[in-house]
This record gives C-alpha cells, sequence and structure tokens, in this order.
C-alpha cells in the first residue's frame, strides 16, 4: 500500500516536529515510511524551510495546492481558524485526498495534531492511494 501525506504546520515549525508528527501519524495506522509517495500542503508553504527539508530527505516529491482547490475536497474535521487564515477549511486532510486522488473512505488518518517542543504545531493527515 502507497500513501500520500497531507501535512500543515505553524510557521518556522522545526524540522523535528514535522518528523515527529510524521513519525506518530505513520505509527497510528501501522505504517512506515516505507509506504509514502510524497507529501502535499498548500502553496502558502512552498517557502517552509522545514518541510522542504522533510521532503529532501527522503526524496519524497511535494505537492503544492492553491487554498481554492483544497477547499473544494470534503474532509471530516474542517476548521474556522484554518479557513480564516489559509481560505480553506482544512489542509493536511485536504492535501492528502487531493494529492493520493481519493476520498474520505481512503482517509487512514484524519487529523494527527502535534506541539513540538519548538512550540509550532504540525498536522498531519494520509490517505491511501487507491
Amino acid at each position: 500500500m502507497k500513501v500520500m501525506i497531507g501535512i500543515g504546520c505553524d510557521r518556522h515549525a522545526s524540522l523535528a516536529t514535522l518528523q515527529e508528527a510524521l513519525a506518530q501519524a505513520l505509527q497510528s495506522c501501522g505504517l512506515d515510511e516505507s509506504a509514502i509517495a510524497g507529501l502535499a500542503s498548500i502553496d502558502k508553504k512552498q517557502d517552509e524551510t522545514a518541510l522542504m527539508q522533510l521532503a529532501a530527505s527522503r526524496d519524497w516529491p511535494l505537492y503544492f495546492y492553491p487554498a481554492e482547490a483544497l477547499a473544494s475536497i470534503p474532509v471530516p474535521n474542517p476548521s474556522a481558524v484554518v479557513l480564516k487564515y489559509m481560505g480553506t477549511p482544512a489542509v493536511a486532510e485536504a492535501a492528502a485526498l487531493l494529492a493520493a486522488n481519493s476520498d474520505m473512505q481512503d482517509l487512514l488518518v484524519e487529523k494527527h495534531k502535534h506541539l513540538g517542543a519548538d512550540g509550532k504545531n504540525a498536522t498531519v493527515s494520509i490517505a491511501r492511494i487507491p
């Protein structure tokens, strides 16, 4: 089974915070990094250093989507706060589903939130590629 990882984070979150969030999300559904086909996020995160480092360190492709595209994807956990700041009710869930070209039935991890030692939040969702 191959999966796509949707990921969102606070501005300037550390690489360690993203790695911890990803490891926890993978563990929660019994997968390891070998299942990952790529990462996806909102285009507003294209300059997020830790996200670029995470993808580059594992040679994973990294996909970015505009808020309008993410907002068109039905998700189980929409957020008014994310909508206010990002222009879409979900980043991680919607990005995972869009990148996997799937729907909610393939969402293995809905919205795993992690607060890192750096005081920054990261959110990871995992979608199976059908």
